[in-house]
């Protein structure tokens, strides 16, 4: 009797946890939203929070539909689930507990593709591909790894998602982002096209990157201990969680702090989050040595993934999922082949090849690998051609340059009261029916045509030969004059964002419902020093790379310096402090 009830209470007691650890889980969501708002620009973050926040509640009515019985549905053939309505024909029996459960995890799958998508893709896009990752592709996959299909059948071991949510997101991102194409400005190519140099953007607030992977690290704990059967097995998985992330940490700063002669901050929050995802497949079966050494890769992995990406495949990944989650979420799945023990507790099945077990599992873990990755690629590419083709993925450069805050959500910013410059109300425009001139290519314009377009004003000559040139323009086309000037040798100049309003007026915002007034627009200076280039070179590069076709598509300003330089002395810097006093 007394082990009846010692059983009943345990079986209650993780049944809570096992709620609890899902709740860990939704946490995440939270996790990955600071992570990538931080590791982005400020301009894009409502746009980030948002999408974030929709994986989870489209994910939801997409697994209520489809999701879930595709998953754990009866197995039909180890392919799929039977599809059903039981949550709604027979609610009073259904397994709450385990839609639960799983709907957080195949949230977790369709945030990650978003990092890596980041600051260029349309909402609506990202609405419906994360939709289809929800209602389809995850299904199935972890139906095969979870749900009684031909994967669990044969033996392969993923036992919290290495493989089935982080690389199967990864590999979402991966190709998401290799369709999408690069940030305007990331990577700089030559006449012939090859790219010649690799920029970076660094992300607007590493404080909020941070606390974003604490929040992760947190959520970890649920994501892999919330399936445990006993306190051993959880106090083991609770072990390897933690040392995996820690060993990554350092052998990431370290090996940055080589390489680079400083330890990079945002590279070893990456490796943190990096071990992590390493350790999920194989956290219940492995012991504190194979934690080290898979966390110990996987801190060298996330440093040669963002490499490689950068400057071999040049696919543009703002916050480094894709060297996270799909290389790490690989290495981990066929380090359970590796380094799996039957001395961990409640494993006396899986035995990896160092410790004594051979090639078997290691061989089922790969034969994993392949086939999840090749449903994956193949569904998710049908899923980004039928978007790109229909709806496009991509947003204009215009709205990529100015912001998806604005440009998607009509947000002027999610920073408004901390802006160092009011940005509150200006971030979109609207062009004066009136300023049209007629022809768009600058070739064709005639002189009268460019010379209203751009106007330039001059100072008097002073036969210096030296000029200073400041250039006020849009922010969209930034790019295009910073461009325009590399182009015709000069080579330094000072940028400062400045706000106007001439020919263009400023168009009003709605923040819930309640439209904001909006007076002045953003607009970017721009001055260089001239003197060994001709002026007149710099002012015509300048025209051209400014013009639209409209009344008041820049303003180009002309001062001769005069090359006297009065030095003061240190007795008349005195005298002029006494006379402030």
């Amino acid at each position: 009797m007394t082990g009846e009830i010692l059983s009943s209470v345990n079986s209650l007691i993780f049944g809570v946890w096992f709620l609890m650890g899902a709740a860990l889980v939704f946490w995440m969501q939270a996790g990955f939203a600071m992570v990538e708002a931080g590791f982005t620009r400020a301009k894009n973050t409502g746009n980030i929070l948002m999408k974030n926040l929709m994986d989870f509640c489209i994910g939801t009515p997409m697994f209520i539909l489809i999701g879930f019985s595709l998953l754990l549905g009866e197995d039909m053939m180890g392919i799929i689930g039977k599809p059903g309505f039981d949550i709604f024909t027979s609610y009073a029996s259904f397994d709450w507990s385990n839609f639960v459960f799983n709907l957080v995890f195949c949230a977790t799958t369709a945030t990650i593709v978003s990092g890596a998508m980041a600051e260029r893709t349309k909402f609506l896009s990202y609405c419906i591909y994360s939709a289809v990752i929800s209602a389809v592709i995850y299904p199935v996959e972890a139906h095969w790894i979870w749900g009684g299909g031909w994967l669990s059948q044969i033996g392969f071991h993923d036992f919290a998602g290495s493989a089935a949510i982080h690389m199967v997101g990864g590999l979402c991102a991966l190709i998401g982002a290799a369709i999408l194409g690069a940030r305007i400005g990331k990577f700089e190519k030559n006449k012939d096209g090859k790219v010649t140099k690799v920029n970076a953007f660094p992300g607007h607030n590493l404080p909020l990157g941070c606390l974003g992977c604490f929040i992760l690290w947190l959520g970890w704990y649920g994501f892999n201990g919330a399936a445990a059967t006993s306190v051993e097995q959880l106090g083991s998985i609770f072990l390897t969680t933690t040392v995996a992330p820690s060993v990554a940490t350092v052998v990431c700063m370290v090996f940055t702090w080589l390489k680079y002669g400083k330890p990079d901050v945002s590279m070893c929050l990456n490796a943190s989050l990096a071990g992590l995802v390493a350790i999920t497949a194989g956290c219940d079966v492995t012991d504190c040595f194979g934690a080290i050494v898979i966390g110990a890769v996987a801190g060298l992995l996330v440093c040669f993934g963002v490499w490689f990406l950068d400057y071999k495949l040049r696919v543009d990944d703002p916050v480094g999922a894709v060297a996270v989650h799909f290389c790490n979420g690989v290495w981990g799945t066929i380090a359970v082949g590796l380094f799996a023990t039957t001395s961990a507790p409640g494993n006396d099945s899986v035995v990896g090849l160092f410790y004594g077990g051979g090639f078997g599992q290691l061989g089922l873990q790969l034969v994993g690998i392949a086939s999840v990755c090749a449903w994956t690629a193949v569904t998710i590419t049908i899923a980004f051609s039928l978007i790109k083709a229909t709806v496009g993925l991509r947003v204009t450069p215009e709205e990529e340059i100015v912001g998806l805050d604005s440009c998607e959500h009509g947000l002027p910013s999610a920073y408004a009261g901390f802006s160092i410059m009011d940005v509150s109300n200006t971030m979109t425009m609207d062009v004066n029916e009136n300023t049209n001139l007629g022809v768009d290519e600058y070739a064709a314009a005639s002189g009268t045509q460019k010379d209203a377009a751009v106007r330039v004003v001059r100072t008097p000559d002073l036969g210096t030969g030296i000029y200073k040139v400041s250039i006020i323009s849009r922010l969209s086309r930034y790019d295009h004059l910073k461009k325009a000037m590399n182009d015709v040798g000069v080579t330094g100049m000072t940028v400062t964002q400045v706000m106007g309003c001439g020919v263009q007026k400023g168009a009003g915002e709605r923040y819930r419902g309640v439209e904001m007034d909006a007076t002045l627009l953003p607009k970017v200076k721009v001055e260089v020093i001239v003197g060994n280039i001709p002026v007149e070179t710099v002012i015509e590069a300048a025209k051209k790379a400014l013009y639209t076709g409209h009344i008041g598509d820049g303003k180009i300003f002309v001062y001769s310096v005069d090359k006297v330089v009065k030095v003061r002395t240190g007795e008349e810097d005195l005298a002029a402090l006494n006379d402030v006093e």
